[in-house]
């Protein structure tokens, strides 16, 4: 996946603005839909927690509230650990469709940025610990032990003498060091890993977590309730009995007598006498509670999520009085959501499970929760105004607005089927499709519904009208169905697949895109009459597209998955969304303003078309002409850095093509103060090849080339 950042090449002192802008970034739930995997505090104010997605938050007051900071990527982050407020090293994993590979990010100043480190492993890195800015550690699949000296400019492998996967590490001062995993295996190094000893742990249970409460006295935690304790730094293990029999995650102290351990379906035990006796404090029934992190004896923050039920999500939850209550920190709802509508960058409407429908007039900085009248799941939605909208859902649900939602009124549908898609052209005129081919319309608002003959008993999930008489809906099996008389007569098309379809977009009546199952994008130019398959570069089931115009379009679908084109899909450009979550629906009001909403109340923003912007700088130097330097490095792998100048007030647009000609990214659109700026690149996504950047300014236009080489 690619990213690029903003940043004004400074040389001189006046700076005038600042700000940093993600391509897509959260909304609903906040701080962040993304279940968190760690948390780490280095005073009682300043902490971090990171989780999937490369999901990294950052709080300064003590975790009642908390900022996302951007890496730019969905990599899985499993461990963090600080030394102080600016140094701070996160590890993690990733799958590219071919391969597995460890991450380790590193910061120097606090999370601002965060730089990817080379570590040389083809493995997951599950646990981290850094005694001082300079001495690392990481561990990780296969027995696999890393050591850093210099803060991790170099990693080198060390030997554990094991293949069995390792999950967390824990260093009390430069020498002495504990590593725990699978099988029940303890190692234990004296000597800053040099050498790493196996220890007798008694238990063939997976141990998860480390704490050390001084240099004699260890706590280890794992599957099966595990706890264990060391009074000789490691070396000799003694069982406690934790009154639990589920798995232990995490486990944490504040002095040698108070501390507290956390696991899966929301265990949480708590000591005062240095694990002698624990005491069980049930935080919730489902949660698997991952990390914890206690400043003093009674603040403390816990973090994970919930993949048992159907309704699932973050965790991150503050207690202030050592355990005994706890707050969530999450705001917003998190059922999951079927589908969205927008009218305008502003104006929008998301619609799901248990009759939620939620409306925003803002462009999502707040949501509001509207009351449906009604629990079944909604599937459904589509406004043809800032007032008129229709929702539909299960057994034959369809609920009418006439005044945005401030009041819905259920309509009789005649069916008992499910109602999957919905699509009004003005607000008298619309088409619903569902269950084993259900096709309804109505002509006067809803307040009849007519079944119209669909000809197929293949489910359909969406349906599309450009004006009242021209149609298309799709479903099951390469269902594509076309009306151009107001459904009078629906002709089946033929889509040259038997995937299943769930979404359809079309701008005109001759161009439109539909997407299914196995990243299948079918094209047609022609009203349908053809379709022709489109390269997506994923197998990943795509469930929502949106168009809005012939050449601009985003589908979404599963672990997160963003496509973006803007040539009509002749290219298809992954994008980085934050989230491995399903997204079932997306909604453009234009180029730049989408919202794609999805399991576990996911909604994601972009109003930059879903491009990564990091941060910008605007200083006072003033160029004399302008200038598009040349690329640096070139050849390249994964990034470069861009730098051109502007001698006076331009809009600027910067885009990148292929060899073909075929536009890939869109870096700047948008007007520029005089100065020099640098754009950073990130090409992670795309093929080894020669590809073009251009500068647009006015009438000054100039080309260059540049080589990604992987």
């Amino acid at each position: 996946m690619k990213k690029f950042s903003l940043i004004i090449f400074t040389v001189f002192l006046l700076q005038q603005s600042f700000f940093a802008q993600e391509g897509w970034f959260w909304q609903n739930p906040l701080p962040t839909g993304n279940h968190l995997n760690s948390i780490d505090f280095v005073d009682e104010l300043t902490g971090w927690a990171v989780g999937n997605a490369e999901t990294i938050l950052k709080t300064t007051d003590g975790g009642t509230t908390w900022t996302t900071q951007s890496t730019g990527t969905i990599n899985h982050l499993n461990d963090v650990s600080f030394t102080d407020v600016n140094n701070g090293t996160a590890v993690g994993g990733y799958w590219n469709g071919t391969n597995y590979g460890g991450i380790i990010l590193r910061t120097v100043n606090g999370g601002a940025t965060w730089t990817l480190q080379s570590d040389g492993t083809t493995v997951f890195l599950n646990g981290v610990s850094f005694t001082d800015s300079n001495n690392g550690t990481a561990v990780g699949w296969d027995g696999n032990i890393l050591r850093t000296t210099d803060g991790g400019i170099n990693w080198t492998q060390q030997s554990s003498g094991y293949i069995f996967e390792l999950f967390d590490v824990s260093f009390i001062n430069l020498n002495n060091g504990i590593a725990v995993g699978d099988g029940g295996i303890i190692l234990r190094t004296t000597d800053s890993g040099t050498t790493w000893l196996l220890q007798p742990s008694g238990t063939s249970e997976p141990l998860h977590s480390i704490s050390f409460i001084d240099l004699a006295h260890v706590i280890v935690v794992g599957g099966g309730g595990t706890i264990l304790k060391s009074t000789d730094g490691g070396t000799t293990w003694v069982q406690q009995q934790s009154g639990t029999i589920y798995k232990l995650n995490c486990v944490s102290f504040v002095d040698s007598d108070i501390g507290t351990v956390v696991g899966s379906f929301g265990d949480f035990l708590k000591t005062t006498d240095g694990g002698i006796t624990w005491t069980s404090q049930t935080i919730g029934g489902s949660e698997t509670l991952n990390g914890v992190n206690f400043t003093d004896p009674n603040n403390g923050t816990a973090v994970g999520g919930d993949f048992q039920t159907q309704t699932g999500g973050i965790i991150l939850i503050r207690t202030t009085d050592g355990g005994t209550t706890w707050i969530s920190q999450v705001s917003g709802t998190i059922v999951g959501f079927s589908s969205t509508s927008f009218m305008d960058s502003d104006h929008g409407t998301v619609v799901g499970e248990q009759g939620t429908i939620l409306n925003t007039t803002n462009g999502g900085t707040t949501w509001t929760s509207q009351v449906s009248g009604t629990t079944w799941g909604l599937q459904g939605v589509s406004f043809t105004d800032l007032d008129n909208g229709t929702v539909v859902g299960g057994f034959g649900t369809i609920l009418r607005t006439t005044n945005g939602g401030t009041t819905w009124t259920q309509q009789t549908s005649g069916t008992t089927e499910g109602l999957q898609g919905v699509s009004f052209t003005d607000s008298e005129n619309g088409t619903v499709v569902g269950w084993f081919g259900e096709i309804l319309r109505t002509t006067d608002r809803g307040t009849t519904w007519t079944p119209q003959v669909s000809g197929t008993q293949n489910s359909l999930n969406s349906v599309c009208f450009t004006d009242s008489e021209n149609g298309t809906a799709v479903g099951y099996l390469g269902t594509i169905l076309r009306t151009t008389n107001g459904g009078t007569i629906w002709a089946p098309q033929i889509s040259g697949t038997t995937e299943d379809l769930f979404g359809v977009s079309f701008t005109d009546a001759d161009n439109g895109t539909v997407v299914g199952w196995n990243g299948l994008i079918l094209r047609t130019s022609d009203g349908g009459i053809t379709w022709s398959s489109q390269v997506s570069g994923t197998t990943s089931g795509l469930f929502g597209v949106s168009f809005t115009d012939s050449y601009n379009g985003s589908a979404v679908g599963q672990y997160g998955i963003v496509l973006r084109t803007t040539n009509g899909g002749a290219t298809w450009v992954q994008q980085t969304s934050g989230t491995i979550y399903e997204l079932n629906a997306v909604s453009f009001t234009d180029s730049e303003n989408g919202t794609a909403v999805g399991r576990y109340g996911t909604i994601l923003r972009t109003t930059n078309g879903g491009s990564t912007y990091v941060e910008e700088k605007a200083i006072g130097e003033i160029p004399t002409q302008f200038i598009l330097s040349n690329n640096f490095p070139n050849p390249f792998n994964p990034s470069t850095k861009i730098k051109y100048s502007i001698p006076q007030s331009s809009n600027i647009v910067i885009r990148v093509y292929d060899a073909l000609g075929n536009e890939i990214e869109t870096l700047v659109n948008e007007e520029k103060q005089t100065g020099t700026y640098e754009i950073t690149w990130y090409a992670e996504n795309l093929p080894s090849g020669i590809y073009f950047y251009r500068l647009q300014a006015g009438e000054f236009i100039e080309t260059k080339k540049m080589i990604l080489m992987k």
